[in-house]
């Protein structure tokens, strides 16, 4: 089975670790582009070492790349505000969406939850990472009490994780965290 060729928007902490788990393990998915907005970014530079297509022109310059007809899924680690641009862009091409920011255009999508219920969806919303971590937990105890009223998730991340991507985006993962709590976890 050949394997699909992903790109990924945002070359900071999420989407070099990305990138890398693409190269090292995955089984049907293969890097199309790595894409990021500043020429100097570490992560376009290991892309680039890695022989990975690389773009410093955002979402623009991925629209430019020879391949990107090829490229079928792209993964979006940049910031809600970009990817409301974005997927507006790629929907048009006719791409997968898989949303690794808080914007919450697509439906919550928390594999240990409903991992298939959006597999077909144009955007998968992946909620935020406090809410892959803790909103399970949430969903389990639910199952299992016959009444839960409220739950909150205490989150912290190194700063020296914390890109500008993330920061930008806090007062936005704090709401589409909440309201994932709410419709996926029950309370």
């Amino acid at each position: 089975m050949a394997k699909v060729k992903a790109a990924i928007i945002g070359s900071g902490n999420i989407g070099t670790d990305l990138m890398i788990k693409i190269m090292r393990t995955s089984k049907n998915l293969e890097m199309g582009a790595m894409v990021g907005i500043d020429p100097n970014s570490d992560g376009l530079a290991r892309a680039a070492r890695l022989g990975v297509p690389v773009t410093h022109e955002g979402i623009e310059g991925l629209r430019k790349l020879p391949n990107y007809n090829e490229i079928k899924v792209v993964f979006d680690a940049t910031s809600a505000g970009a990817h409301i641009k974005n997927n507006a862009l790629l929907q048009a091409d006719g791409k997968k969406v898989i949303d690794l920011t808080p914007a919450a255009i697509g439906p919550f999508t928390i594999p240990a939850i409903n991992g298939d219920a959006n597999i077909d969806a144009p955007n998968v919303n992946m909620v935020t990472c406090g809410g892959q971590a803790t909103i399970p937990m949430v969903y389990a105890v639910k199952r299992v009490v016959d009444r839960v009223v409220y739950g909150e998730i205490v989150a912290s991340i190194s700063s020296k994780s914390a890109g500008p991507g993330t920061r930008a985006n806090i007062d936005e993962f704090t709401e589409t965290t909440s309201h994932a709590i709410e419709q996926l976890g029950g309370v």
